[in-house]
């Protein structure tokens, strides 16, 4: 019986026996493992263990040309981290209210990580955690919503180009090339995730949205070329909780996507716009990174 070849894949949870056939047709397939794309996390996914190795947190300061100051960002290293070894980059960006701590604070990605790597479920890799308001005064004080601190989310992407990922590249064990870089972030930073990474598919192959906000481009300006992106991109996430008032903005890329027979995860899950489920969408898009996914994943399964 021959598998059909398949474009997205979405997941809803009162849908327990679809989801059964979705992930043995995985299987079948010669996809990833069924258990490297779950449902939901699996429990304490975040809560801290005993026992296990532990990543490093470093603090970075970088000259930004782009902002013309110097700027602070934090760096992850995975347990084990070597110099003897190279290490591709997840580039993990925070929401419009935050800053470089926001994710260290509310979504704890150090904890996630370690677990993972304690279980088996990821390659190594560097996580970088920037300030995505590229401006002078880059806090998350007062109106968040001014127009030049709502511009500086757009400047952030030649301040990340030209400045923080050179800097990176530098200073840590890092592989130099676009299949060993992902863009990801929250809310306002899956907007710019998707509108860097979308633009700019000579520096990074795996590109995530958790609950895309509405700085994120019109899918036709954010995917001009549809076989480029079908030529270049490894995995294309999009995740948001079934209750969010931003949906439609990941449901607009889906359905362009879909369209245009783009390869894509799009994954709707219980919740509203909060890191509940901003936290499952960098557990799951996390294990997929840096590693052989089946474009079979991508599957046509509407659930």
């Amino acid at each position: 019986m021959e598998i059909e070849s398949h474009k997205h894949l979405k997941i809803k949870p009162n849908k327990m026996k679809n989801l059964f056939v979705c992930l043995i047709s995985l299987l079948l397939c010669g996809g990833i493992n069924a258990q490297d794309f779950e449902k939901q996390p699996a429990a304490n996914f975040d809560q801290e263990r005993t026992g296990i190795p532990r990543g490093k947190i470093d603090t970075i300061h970088y000259d930004s040309k782009a902002v013309d100051t110097v700027r602070r960002a934090f760096v992850y290293l995975p347990p084990g981290y070597s110099e003897a070894n190279n290490y591709p980059v997840l580039y993990l960006l925070h929401g419009i209210g935050g800053d470089e701590e926001e994710w260290l604070r509310g979504g704890t990605p150090h904890v996630i990580l370690d677990n993972l790597y304690a279980d088996g479920k990821l390659e190594p890799m560097i996580v970088v955690l920037p300030n995505g308001r590229a401006m002078k005064d880059d806090r998350a004080g007062g109106n968040v919503m001014e127009p030049e601190k709502v511009a500086a989310f757009a400047t952030f992407e030649k301040d990340l180009l030209n400045d923080l990922i050179p800097f990176i590249e530098t200073n840590y064990r890092v592989i130099k090339d676009r299949e060993s870089r992902a863009l990801a972030g929250l809310s306002m930073g899956g907007g710019q995730s998707l509108n860097f990474g979308l633009g700019n598919l000579d520096s990074f192959a795996w590109v995530g949205a958790f609950s895309a906000a509405p700085n994120t481009k019109a899918p036709e300006a954010l995917i001009p070329d549809p076989q480029a992106a079908k030529d270049l991109l490894k995995v294309l996430w999009l995740s948001c909780g079934d209750e969010d008032r931003l949906l439609r903005f990941s449901e607009r890329t889906h359905e362009y996507l879909d369209r245009h027979n783009i390869p894509h995860i799009y994954y709707i899950e219980p919740g509203g716009h909060d890191f509940k489920v901003w936290k499952s969408g960098l557990y799951q898009f996390s294990q997929l990174l840096f590693k052989p996914v089946s474009p079979k994943l991508f599957g046509s399964y509407i659930l």
